[in-house]
Parts: C-alpha cells; sequence; structure tokens
C-alpha cells in the first residue's frame, strides 16, 4: 500500500525523522559530491534529501507517485514538485543526470516498471541512488516509520532487481543503524552510533543504499510498444494570507 505524502511529511519534520534525514543524507552527498550544473531528479518521497544539492544542481525536480499524493516543494519558492505515474514520466529519454529512488519501489505496485521507467530518462553516465528497508534491519519491522511499510529487500533481491533492470551497481552502503525510536538521549547518540556500526560493517541496519549506472543497451520492452504522453500536475504556492487547510 502506498504512503501518504501527509504521513511521510509529518514523519521527516519529528526529531526521528530528522536524525534518519542526517544520516542516510550523509552517505547521498558522499556519493553525489560532484554534481555541480547536474540535472537532479527525485522520484518517490525524495525531497528532505534533495535539499543539499538545490544550491549547486542545474535543476531539481521531484516527482512523487499518485497513489501518494504530492506537497508544494522547495517552500516559499517556484514549485518543482509534481504528481505523476512513476512509471510512464513526462521527460525525454536520457535527460536526467542523477536520479534518486526514496520511499517508492517498496512500496509500488510494480518496481520493475518503475527502474525501467528511470533506466529509459537516465543519462549515458547517470546514475541512480537508490533507498530501501532492509529485510534484516529493525526498521522495516516497525510500522511507525514510512521503512516499517512496504516490501524491504535483502542485498539479494535488490542486485536480481537492477540486474533485470538492466542496471550495474556500483556502490552498496547501509545507514540507519540506530534503533527506530524517539528516545531524546538515543537520538543524540545516533551519529557516534552510526559511525562505529558502519566502520565495523555491523548487521542490522534499517536501509540499503545502493547507487547503480546503467547498461546502454537493452531490448525493446513491450510494455513500451504503446506510450501515451502525460503531462505532470504541478502543485501552486498557497496564496499569500491563505492557511494550510
Amino acid at each position: 500500500m502506498a504512503l501518504d505524502v501527509v504521513d511521510l511529511r509529518n514523519f521527516y519534520a519529528s526529531p526521528l525523522g530528522q536524525v534518519a534525514r542526517r544520516l542516510v543524507g550523509r552517505v547521498l552527498r558522499a556519493q553525489w559530491e560532484d554534481h555541480a550544473a547536474l540535472r537532479v531528479l527525485g522520484v518517490g518521497y525524495a525531497t528532505p534529501y534533495l535539499v543539499d544539492f538545490q544550491a549547486r544542481a542545474q535543476r531539481v525536480l521531484a516527482f512523487m507517485p499518485a497513489a501518494q499524493g504530492v506537497v508544494h516543494w522547495p517552500p516559499g519558492a517556484r514549485s518543482a514538485s509534481a504528481l505523476v505515474e512513476a512509471s510512464m514520466m513526462p521527460l525525454p529519454d536520457s535527460s536526467i543526470d542523477r536520479i534518486l529512488v526514496v520511499h517508492a519501489l517498496e512500496v509500488g505496485e510494480n518496481p520493475r516498471d518503475i527502474l525501467e521507467e528511470i533506466w529509459r530518462v537516465l543519462a549515458p553516465g547517470g546514475r541512480v541512488v537508490i533507498i530501501v528497508p532492509s529485510r534484516s534491519g529493525l526498521w522495516a519491522r516497525v510500522d511507525t516509520t514510512p521503512f516499517g511499510h512496504g516490501h524491504p529487500y535483502s542485498r539479494g533481491q535488490l542486485q536480481a532487481l537492477l540486474q533485470e533492470t538492466l542496471f550495474l551497481p556500483v556502490f552498496w552502503g547501509e545507514a540507519l543503524y540506530v534503533p527506530p525510536f524517539g528516545r531524546a538521549s538515543l537520538l543524540r547518540s545516533a551519529p557516534a552510533f552510526e559511525r562505529i556500526a558502519g566502520r565495523f560493517s555491523l548487521p542490522g541496519a534499517g536501509v540499503h543504499v545502493v547507487e547503480a549506472t546503467k547498461q546502454l543497451y537493452r531490448p525493446a520492452s513491450q510494455r513500451r510498444a504503446v506510450r501515451r504522453a502525460l503531462q505532470p500536475i504541478e502543485v501552486l504556492a498557497p496564496a499569500a494570507g491563505v492557511g494550510a487547510g
């Protein structure tokens, strides 16, 4: 079942969600340190992590699936978010340099279709980072966070899915070793806990973080034989003086 955009927004506004954003974002920033003048796309609910790339990227877009819902982003500026069908995105072939997929594959009805579409819009030499809950982690077993919903993955399952959709992994990482509980003392110690667990590759991380590049040749998909043009739904900023409903 798809996650609701309001629940996702509320989670990342909470102390636990802010810690999750920092810990996962640290791994992501290390992989995408060189992103100046690139075209960046988030698929799913990626906006908490996309803020780190706004200043230097040529363009940053946030595509949110129809079943999830969409919010205006970034706040106080012209919207760069849109409601789309994740398996048929309104973008030209090979038009995006970096794609971040988070809160998408594990709750999507057909994750293979989503990855096929990401393959289509990703430029040659581009990179995709996929963040999914780990089957062996505690976060997948606690449904009070978004990472506890949908289908968690083992590394083998994720690797097989990437191979089927003609992606070549170039980096495997993990994050969220800290338990998914909101106690203040636990959250304060989370960065140190994460560093120690990551250094020794301890089991039980909450999410897989895999970066992949697309193989440049693939057979034509029968599902793509007939494509229909789709237009994104732009999310307008609320008018001045009008409160949120």
